[in-house]
């Protein structure tokens, strides 16, 4: 049987509309059975140019659910990704305003990339990300879904923009060439007491490796990351739901640390 064409616009103005009105959706894969992966990335590309058009301007990437932790939290299978507006991003130490932009946060540890130079698929290597590199950073991500529940497959939250929220960069920058991204370990707390901990080798082996897949995912679809960009590589450690009057903080040996208040 022919499989009926996906409406890319209708599925991506939904998840617009849920995005800036706060509220959920159902799973695009009950009323789209049939959706694929490439369709999914088609409807994000659609919310991403919605989103242009009020004036965000892309600062970067992320690569979603790189760890085995988060996949099975999330019930996903692969890696995905995502773009970083210029909106989403706040300093060290900031109060996040998640009460009033958005709808289920949970925080997740991971170190940032920041690039000196294009990494452009097929075929980049986690030595080329390394060359690529001008600096990395501590960093949480506060993700977030439009889809009611957290109930998603891989096709729902590739849809969702990576079920993307917020992000905040810590205020180190270090060079990536003294850093040991296999054993880099990481320590979360969450109001004052350690949550959980985490290694650099929990983002498919290495953020290196991460970042590669990115960069060669993305060739795929004839994009790339850009010199500029902050690229996020996937969480270190579990997801955590946030409120409002949480605190929290990571440290990264070798990388720094990171602060961020909820309200």
């Amino acid at each position: 049987m022919k499989r009926t064409a996906i409406d890319i616009a209708q599925h991506g103005d939904a998840l617009y509309a849920a995005l800036r009105e706060r509220r959920t959706l159902q799973p695009l894969t009950n009323c789209e059975p049939g959706i694929t992966i490439d369709d999914a990335y088609q409807i994000s590309r659609h919310l991403l140019a919605r989103r242009l058009r009020d004036g965000e301007r892309v600062v970067g990437k992320k690569t979603g659910v790189t760890s085995k932790v988060v996949q099975v939290a999330l019930g996903v299978d692969q890696p995905d990704f995502g773009y970083l507006t210029d909106a989403m991003v706040f300093e060290d130490g900031a109060e996040l305003p998640i009460s009033s932009q958005l709808i289920a946060p949970r925080a997740e540890g991971e170190i940032a990339f920041v690039l000196q130079r294009d990494l452009v698929g097929p075929g980049v290597t986690a030595d080329e990300v390394l060359t690529a590199t001008a600096y990395v950073q501590p960093c949480f991500e506060i993700v977030d879904s439009r889809i009611a529940d957290w109930k998603i497959r891989i096709q729902d939250t590739i849809a969702d923009n990576a079920s993307s929220g917020m992000f905040v960069l810590g205020g180190s920058k270090v060079s990536p060439r003294g850093v040991d991204f296999l054993t880099c370990g990481m320590v979360v707390r969450k109001n004052g007491e350690v949550l959980s901990t985490g290694a650099g080798a929990a983002a498919l082996g290495s953020p290196l490796n991460a970042v590669a897949w990115l960069a060669n995912t993305l060739g795929e679809r004839s994009e790339g990351l850009h010199a500029g960009e902050v690229i996020l590589s996937g969480s270190l450690v579990p997801l955590e739901p946030v409120r409002p009057g949480d605190q929290m903080e990571l440290r990264i040996a070798g990388i720094g640390q990171a602060r961020v208040r909820f309200g």
